[in-house]
């Protein structure tokens, strides 16, 4: 299974969506440092991508310094110094352009979008404020 998602979009490598997808994960502690990173072989079979490619993306991560490999272990997340701000709003680059371009051609003004969104942060933090506790139940 891999950790991460990924949707695949048209016009853009399956490499780079695959590399983008994986850092946001790592950078938004989705996957934990000492985590298990899927093995090339895993890579190809669950995304339904060319080894050479799941290859490439791996090389990338370790030389980014994101992944580290560990004989008889594996390739695992690397440990990382906390992520800036400006690393982790970077993640969300492409999809606030495509809100923005959306909402141009919707002809929606920036305070609109503005209080859009502000009203969907307060809804969602509500629910998550509302959601009981695991701990101490034995849940994971």
């Amino acid at each position: 299974m891999i950790p991460f998602r990924t949707d695949f979009r048209p016009g853009v490598s399956l490499y780079e969506q695959i590399v983008y997808a994986a850092k946001k994960a790592i950078i938004s502690g989705q996957l934990r440092p000492g985590d298990a990173f899927p093995s090339v072989r895993v890579l190809s079979r669950e995304l339904k991508i060319n080894p050479n490619t799941a290859h490439k993306v791996v090389t990338h991560l370790i030389t980014a310094g994101l992944l580290e490999t560990h004989p008889g272990i594996g390739t695992v997340v690397s440990s990382l110094p906390e992520p800036r701000a400006a690393e982790r709003a970077q993640l969300l680059g492409h999809d606030v352009e495509q809100l923005v371009v959306e909402s141009k051609k919707l002809g929606i003004g920036l305070e609109e979008i503005l209080t859009s969104v502000s009203s969907h942060w307060k809804r969602l933090e509500a629910r998550v404020s509302r959601k009981p506790s695991r701990e101490g139940r034995g849940d994971p």
